[in-house]
């Protein structure tokens, strides 16, 4: 265990990345590592559902001299969250930056998807989040910290074969846009990422609607971007202090054509996912 956060001007700034063992969440640690070289020292307490792999990066920064805390936490379980924020509170009086990165989707129609996945995506992309700020808020207060949100462009519109992870999504903007409001007098600040594609182990993942892992290949619309890069984005975006960060892409076009002209956008979503229809007709077969 690191030894107690310095207080002071020459404190450590401390910064809890969830999903921090891999994919976006690493990139993210690393980016930050970057962005913040000959500045205040730096305290990471790095969250993961996999102990090996979440172990693993703590080496990797103690071996460059950085603290860092690893915490093994199941976010679809509303009691390891609660488990998980008291350890945080205990350990950090001041939380400088609480990155929401970890998160879960499924690939899967509606009609086809058990409750129970749905359940746990909202818990994972939903929930969770919003424990974590609430469990964390007064570290986030004394700090003048922020709030990052790794959400989606599926927050904004839907997707076929993702209506649970458009509904978290969506859930995770409309909480966050109002919980910015009301803690802004406070001191602390949100950031809303909306990303399209990256390149992360997310979609690898993505749960059948059985809770099986899903068989068929992801869907796409432009670029697949790599973690690295999106992951310097946002940390640009954090210390810059904006407050949204949007795709540059034809994501960002459909949500505007989804806003204007739905049943446009709606047919070409349809051309575009069609895979999605066509698997859950062939596992409606089967």
């Amino acid at each position: 265990m690191s030894a107690p956060v310095a207080v002071g001007l020459n404190r450590a700034k401390t910064f809890v990345v969830t999903g921090a063992a891999g994919g976006l969440g690493w990139a993210l640690v690393q980016s930050l590592i970057k962005a913040h070289a000959g500045g205040q020292p730096l305290r990471f307490a790095l969250v993961d559902v996999n102990e090996e792999a979440v172990a693993a990066r703590g080496r990797e920064l103690e071996q460059q001299d950085i603290d860092a805390d690893v915490f093994v936490a199941d976010l679809s379980c509303e009691d390891s969250v609660a488990e998980l924020c008291g350890r945080l509170r205990s350990l950090y009086p001041q939380v400088d930056l609480l990155i929401n990165n970890a998160g879960i989707t499924h690939r899967s129609l509606s009609t086809q998807t058990t409750n129970t996945v749905i359940r746990r995506v909202m818990a994972v992309d939903y929930h969770a989040p919003v424990e974590l700020a609430q469990g964390l808020l007064p570290q986030l207060r004394a700090a003048a910290g922020c709030v990052v949100n790794i959400s989606s462009m599926a927050g904004w519109m839907p997707v076929l074969g993702r209506a649970g992870y458009c509904a978290a999504k969506s859930a995770l903007h409309q909480y966050f846009e109002t919980f910015r409001e009301e803690v802004r007098e406070e001191g602390v600040r949100v950031l809303m990422v909306y990303p399209s594609f990256v390149a992360t182990g997310i979609d690898a993942n993505a749960l059948s609607g059985d809770g099986g892992r899903a068989q068929h290949a992801q869907s796409t619309i432009g670029p697949v971007r790599s973690a690295e890069w999106m992951a310097d984005r946002i940390v640009a975006a954090q210390v810059a202090g904006k407050e949204r960060l949007f795709p540059r892409d034809k994501t960002l076009l459909g949500a505007y054509l989804y806003k204007f002209a739905p049943r446009l956008f709606l047919r070409q979503m349809v051309k575009n996912f069609r895979v999605e229809l066509e698997e859950g007709r062939k596992l409606a077969r089967d």
